[in-house]
C-alpha cells in the first residue's frame, strides 16, 4: 500500500488559504521523483504534479482545481488526499502504457511473470522457484495490484502458510491433499521455515518490480518479518546398521543410488546427472560439474567408495549416465520418493528418512569419526565450514576435546595439594 503523505500546509483548506499567492507551487514529495504542488493564484487555486525526467529536468502538469471556492467532488475539484491519489494514478497509467498494457495496473501476477523470466536464465534451482510461485504465491495474490498490497495482507498469508499442514502429491485437476501428521513442535518449526522460504521468493519478485520502477513504494513487504529461530533443523541421520538395512532393502537399481549417496554425500540431483567419465579411478575422485551452488568440485572417495564406483562403471562408455533405472531410463525429479519410502518400510527404518538425509548421514558419520569440518565442507560443496558447524558441530565433542588437550598451552604452575575431595 502506498504511504500516506501528510503536509500541514497543504492538507487542509484553512492552511492553504494562509499561503501567499505566487507563481511557483508549494510542493510536497509524495514518492521518489514525484511531487504534488498547490499553486494559488489571484483568482483560482489548482493542484499540480511534478515528475523527475532525468538530467535535472522536471515535467509539470496540472491535475485539477483545488478545494476552496468549490467543495471537492473527486472529479474536477480535489482535496489534498484526492490530489495525491490522482497523481499516483497518472504515474501508474504512464508505466502501464509504456509496457503496452493499455493503462493496465501492474499486478503481482505481472511481477511474478517478470521475476520468473529473469530467474529462468540465472538460477540453478529455477524449477523449485517456479513450483513455489505457481503453487503457493500466485493463487493468493494473482490479481492484486502491487501498489495496493498491504503489509497486513502479506502477513496473514505468511501466517496461514505456516499453519497449513504439509502438502501431499496430488493428481492434476484434483483437490490438493494435505498431510494428517500431528502438528508437533518440530512440524511447526518446519512449516514456519518453509513459509519463510516462500516469503523470500515473493519479496524477491516484488523487490525486482520496485527496482524496475513498476511500483514507487516497497514499504508494504519490507514491514513483513520472517519467523525467527526456525532454521535450526534437527538433523536426522542413519547409523551404520540402519544404512546397511536400507541398502539391503532397496530395489537393485535404487540400491546403487542409495550407495552412491552414502559414499559421497552428494545431492540427489547431482547423482542423477553423473556420467561414467566423471569417475576417475586413478585419482580416486568423483567430479561434480553441475551443483546447487554452481561451483564444480571433486569428491575424494574411500577405498570402499572407489570399489563401488568401479563396479557400476565397468564396461560402460564415458558418455553414459552412471546411475539409471532398471529400464535404462534416467532418474528424474521426485522419482526417488516412492522407492525411498518403500525401502525404509522394508528395512524397518523408523522414523523413515528422506533421500536427502543420506547426505546428512555421510556428513554426520564423517564428523563423528573425527574428520575436520573444513574437509567435510569441501566434499559437500560448501564454500566454508559455517553450514557444517551449524548442522553437525554438536557431533564433535570428542574431537574438540582431544584437539584442546593436544594443542592448548601448559604453564606448569598448578600448585600441588594434599587436600582430597570427600566421596559422596
Amino acid at each position: 500500500m502506498a504511504k500516506r503523505v501528510r503536509d500541514m500546509n497543504l492538507e487542509s483548506k484553512a492552511a492553504r488559504e494562509k499561503l501567499k499567492p505566487r507563481g511557483d507551487p508549494y510542493y510536497k514529495t509524495i514518492d521518489k521523483g514525484l511531487h504534488v504542488g498547490f499553486r494559488r493564484g489571484k483568482n483560482a487555486a489548482v493542484w499540480v504534479m511534478r515528475t523527475y525526467t532525468g538530467d535535472g529536468n522536471y515535467e509539470v502538469k496540472n491535475i485539477a482545481k483545488a478545494e476552496g471556492a468549490f467543495d471537492a467532488d473527486g472529479v474536477d475539484v480535489l482535496d489534498w488526499w484526492q490530489a495525491v491519489d490522482r497523481a499516483r494514478a497518472i504515474i501508474r497509467e504512464r508505466a502501464a502504457s509504456a509496457r503496452g498494457a493499455s493503462a493496465k495496473p501492474y499486478t503481482v501476477d505481472d511481477a511474478l511473470d517478470d521475476y520468473l523470466a529473469h530467474a529462468k536464465e540465472r538460477q540453478k534451482s529455477y524449477r523449485d522457484t517456479e513450483i513455489t510461485v505457481e503453487q503457493l504465491i500466485r493463487p493468493a495474490f494473482s490479481s492484486v495490484v502491487v501498489a495496493d498490497l498491504t503489509a497486513d495482507k502479506i502477513r496473514r498469508w505468511h501466517n496461514k502458510l505456516a499453519a497449513t499442514p504439509p502438502r501431499l502429491r496430488t493428481k492434476k485437476g484434483k483437490d490438493q491433499k494435505f498431510s494428517t501428521v500431528e502438528m508437533d513442535d518440530e512440524t511447526k518449526r518446519r512449516r514456519k521455515s518453509t513459509a519463510n522460504r516462500v516469503l523470500t521468493v515473493l519479496k524477491a519478485a516484488l523487490n525486482r518490480a520496485f527496482r524496475e520502477e513498476h511500483v514507487s513504494d516497497d514499504k508494504a513487504w519490507r514491514r513483513v518479518e520472517s519467523f525467527e529461530d526456525v532454521d535450526s533443523a534437527r538433523i536426522r541421520f542413519l547409523s551404520i546398521a540402519e544404512a546397511q538395512r536400507l541398502i539391503k532393502a532397496s530395489e537393485p537399481d535404487f540400491r546403487k543410488l542409495v550407495q552412491a549417496a552414502l559414499q559421497t554425500g552428494c545431492r540427489y540431483g547431482e547423482l542423477c546427472r553423473l556420467r561414467v567419465r566423471d569417475f576417475n579411478a586413478a585419482a580416486e575422485t568423483l567430479a561434480i560439474y553441475v551443483s546447487k551452488t554452481g561451483q564444480p568440485r571433486h569428491i575424494n572417495l574411500t577405498d570402499e567408495g572407489v570399489d563401488f564406483f568401479k563396479s557400476i562403471t565397468m564396461g560402460k562408455e564415458g558418455s553414459e549416465l552412471m546411475l539409471t533405472k532398471a529400464d535404462g531410463g534416467a532418474w528424474r525429479e521426485s522419482h526417488q520418493s516412492r522407492p525411498m519410502a518403500e525401502a525404509c518400510k522394508r528395512g524397518k527404518i523408523s522414523p523413515p528418512v528422506k533421500f536427502h538425509e543420506l547426505r546428512h548421514t555421510w556428513a554426520s558419520l564423517s564428523v563423528m569419526n573425527g574428520m575436520p569440518l573444513m574437509v567435510v565442507a569441501k566434499n559437500l560443496g560448501h564454500v566454508d565450514s559455517r553450514m557444517v558447524e551449524k548442522h553437525y558441530g554438536h557431533l564433535t565433542p570428542s574431537y574438540v576435546k582431544d584437539a584442546i588437550k593436544a594443542g592448548a598451552p601448559r604453564f606448569g604452575l598448578v600448585e600441588e595439594t594434599n587436600v582430597q575431595a570427600l566421596r559422596s
